[in-house]
């Protein structure tokens, strides 16, 4: 088994054992609490009483964040014509069709978002073998296949965040810097949060948020107040 590291343990002595910590007493411990050389991510884990196993309760969508996630975004997009043109113009990194697909089969290009216009999944299907595994295939729930790529470009670019079910039963997701001020964090928080919430899938019975745990990303987890944070 591996053993935490010594900046790790430090920081987790200081978190009291049993206590539920309150939104605002969260953030302040990871801020109050990071002497890495970066900026880290501030991270959320939300264990929620589901089961993976049940397609109706494969939870997966798009979060978009209020205060931006602090990350720069490279998007690529497959589009022609006016739609390719609008893609450009809203700050898409890369455009185009076969050719797209041409450069993206050579490793030639790298990006972290891939939006599709419909009529060109055709194209982008093909792909499925390098996109798919690295979690980059367009995808309608996603909004990322879309008639209006300039919009999604748009978003993308932003701050979005993803997130979906592991086979645990758990949603984990990056929202933004630590270096973000206090009030900005906890926008992205409650906003990240209370989307997984309204994502409640109908068969989901008993109490559906069993924890929520907010990090940085070499620190310690805090879990939060649910009552305090969300009301119940």
């Amino acid at each position: 088994m591996a053993r935490s590291g010594k900046r790790y343990r430090k920081i987790a002595e200081k978190i009291e054992v049993g206590r539920q910590y309150s939104l605002a007493d969260a953030v302040a411990f990871l801020k109050d609490n990071t002497s890495c050389k970066f900026d880290e991510t501030v991270e959320v884990a939300i264990n929620l009483n589901v089961d993976p196993r049940a397609a109706d309760q494969n939870i997966r969508g798009m979060v978009a964040m209020p205060a931006g996630t602090g990350k720069s975004v490279r998007i690529a997009v497959f589009a022609k014509g006016p739609t390719a043109d609008a893609a450009a113009a809203a700050g898409a990194d890369f455009v185009g069709a076969e050719d797209l697909a041409e450069k993206i089969t050579a490793g030639d290009v790298e990006f972290d978002v891939c939006i599709a216009s419909p009529d060109m999944m055709g194209v982008v299907g093909r792909l499925g073998k390098i996109l798919g595994p690295r979690g980059l295939m367009p995808n309608p729930k996603l909004g990322t296949v879309t008639a209006n790529v300039a919009a999604a470009v748009k978003a993308s670019k932003a701050g979005q965040v993803e997130y979906r079910l592991d086979k645990a039963g758990i949603v984990h997701a990056g929202l933004c810097k630590l270096s973000f001020p206090r009030e900005k964090i906890e926008e992205n928080l409650r906003a990240f949060i209370g989307e997984v919430i309204r994502a409640k899938p109908t068969g989901a019975k008993g109490h559906y948020l069993k924890s929520v745990t907010i990090s940085s990303t070499m620190g310690a987890g805090l879990r939060l107040d649910a009552v305090e944070v969300f009301g119940f």
